[in-house]
């Protein structure tokens, strides 16, 4: 874990008030320690994603929270669908080929 300080130093156009609202604003979840904010690095990585939807895709802060809501929808469909096939990987070959042949005719049959 780093420290406020540590983590401007590592991430370019950081400024300490854009941090501090973003935490304030919930955006990024450092763990607090007393009045010391310690960041993780998915802390370090949100961080960075923040500058940069701010600096290079000029994102405003209003659109912010809904870019970043999809964004976490989206990263947490791409865990469960890794976890899903890790579940297919170790399941009965017999299941797996009926499942690669629904797969194949598209999920036919199945409301979309």
């Amino acid at each position: 874990m780093i420290t406020r300080a540590m983590l401007r130093e590592l991430v370019a156009g950081l400024e300490a008030a854009d941090l501090e609202r973003w935490v304030a604003e919930a955006w990024v979840r450092p763990e607090r320690r007393g009045a010391d904010l310690l960041f993780r690095e998915i802390d370090v990585a949100r961080v960075r994603l923040l500058v940069e939807l701010r600096d290079e895709l000029a994102l405003g802060e209003e659109a912010m929270p809904v870019v970043l809501s999809l964004l976490d929808q989206l990263y947490a469909a791409r865990r469960q669908m890794r976890l899903l096939c890790e579940a297919i990987g170790q399941a009965p070959e017999e299941l797996r080929r009926s499942l690669a042949a629904h797969l194949e005719r598209g999920g036919a049959g199945q409301d979309e």
